[in-house]
């Protein structure tokens, strides 16, 4: 027990890695042989020195309520193996306490993150400079949105006109051209859209179909956004989130113990996404926070799974109302037992109210509660554990859809990922309880429960 709360869990220091190789790295680093001058102390810090091949040991120091780190070594990667050792040491009790206060090198770092705080806080209060320059760039920025989505909307119409076939065999190259064109648009959202259309053709069976759909999605977007003027208001916004043209948070500040239900990135070869889901002890409110990292470098924002972020929020508009931007850290403490979960036909129904919101919504967060991940000749999926007698195995042209006993397949991407052998060793064939996305693909677990253990969060990616 320390000044900042109780001190996070080996596997929680290990769930902040960027990658394998820095957790495996950062493994080795864990132990007291390398580190010298180590301490931590009040405002959630940890430091030390840490020996390399050099001379000069690397300062390394730690805000554990970011948490955030710094590091001299020359590493790109968030955090690096020396933050990930240091706080694999402190996890372990090998950090002591100090009452004098971190040296001046940590304590320079510090300062200068908690003048950028106020800064920013200060800078959110008096909001901008010019608001009626702020208006004509938003002026300039939505007509060229406009026209990336009206050329979008002459591509749709040239591949429909001469046949989805023709999509496998002209390959990838005129899509990138395509995406890049509305990338110059500033509309990130389209040109998103776009390389995932490239991507469908040759696929897997029934690719033809899922191109269809697709393309049926993009179409209704390009309308919605030449016709954003006659919008209702949250769908006007859902939209203009949906194309990238994204509005500063303006929901009220929610402040609140959020359990950290999981983390985990996607890149697309430019940009690295990382998505963290939260869940307000209190509020019941789920809110997404999404990090980003230029290509090659992993986002800064990481948070140990399982742990409560004491911290305010602010919600966007459209997208369900997830989106939140993160305000201020107050500290973390402790995990607690799971959100309460819903059945899996109250999941699906939940997510088919929000599609009417937001018809471009691929998933939604829920919680599954007592639910058994079982085999099928299609694949694995998660079963309702309240029958007497095993679900009849979903067909793969049900997609999504539980059966009439309560069963949805999990999503391809999930079919090949560790977690789900962590995910069925957890069950033993028992009901659980089991955090993910649920969508028109199927279910895609990212945390999950044991009845036994119900304040320890398994992370599943």
């Amino acid at each position: 027990m320390t000044e900042q709360g109780v001190r996070w869990t080996a596997d929680q220091v290990l769930a902040l890695a960027p990658d394998d190789a820095s957790r495996r790295a950062g493994g080795k680093l864990g132990v007291a042989g390398p580190w010298s001058g180590t301490g931590c102390g009040g405002r959630g810090a940890v430091w030390g020195l840490c020996r390399g091949s050099g001379r000069t040991p690397y300062r390394t120091v730690v805000d554990t309520t970011g948490p955030a780190y710094a590091c001299s070594c020359p590493s790109r990667k968030f955090p690096c193996k020396h933050a990930l050792g240091l706080l694999l040491l402190w996890a372990g009790g090998g950090v002591p306490d100090t009452e004098a206060g971190a040296p001046d090198w940590a304590e320079k770092w510090l300062a200068g993150r908690r003048e950028r705080a106020e800064g920013a806080r200060a800078e959110a209060d008096t909001g901008p400079a010019d608001p009626e320059a702020a208006r004509r760039r938003s002026e300039r920025r939505a007509a060229r949105i406009t026209a990336g989505a009206q050329e979008l909307e002459r591509r749709l119409a040239d591949l429909l006109r001469g046949g989805l076939a023709s999509a496998e065999t002209a390959g990838y190259g005129l899509w990138e051209e395509t995406a890049a064109r509305m990338v110059d648009a500033q509309a990130p959202g389209l040109a998103s859209r776009v390389r995932e259309l490239g991507a469908i053709p040759g696929s897997g069976a029934g690719w033809p179909v899922r191109l269809l759909e697709e393309c049926a999605l993009t179409h209704l977007l390009d309308r919605a956004w030449l016709s954003t003027d006659r919008l209702p208001g949250p769908l006007a916004a859902t939209v203009r989130s949906r194309v990238g043209l994204s509005a500063p948070p303006e929901g009220p500040v929610v402040r609140d113990g959020w359990l950290v239900l999981a983390q985990y990135d996607s890149a697309d070869g430019r940009l690295t996404t990382r998505r963290v889901w939260l869940h307000g002890r209190t509020s019941g409110r789920t809110a997404l926070l999404l990090s980003f990292g230029a290509a090659g470098r992993a986002p800064e924002l990481a948070l140990p799974v399982g742990s409560v972020l004491d911290a305010a929020l602010r919600p966007y508009e459209g997208g369900g109302g997830l989106r939140a931007e993160l305000v201020e850290r107050f500290g973390l403490s402790p995990s607690t037992a799971p959100p309460s979960g819903t059945s899996l036909a109250d999941a699906l129904a939940a997510y088919g109210r929000v599609l009417k919101e937001d018809p471009w919504l691929d998933t939604w967060p829920v919680t599954l509660s007592g639910v058994v991940p079982a085999r099928a000749d299609h694949g694995w999926q998660l079963a309702d554990a309240g029958g007497a007698e095993p679900p009849e195995p979903v067909p793969p042209s049900a997609g999504g859809r539980a059966d009439e006993r309560g069963a949805v397949p999990l999503t391809r991407g999930a079919q090949g990922r560790s977690g789900l052998w962590r995910l069925v060793a957890l069950s033993g064939g028992g009901p659980i309880t089991v955090f993910g996305e649920i969508g028109h693909q199927g279910f895609t677990p990212l945390a999950a429960w044991a009845p036994e253990a119900p304040e320890e969060t398994v992370p599943l990616v």
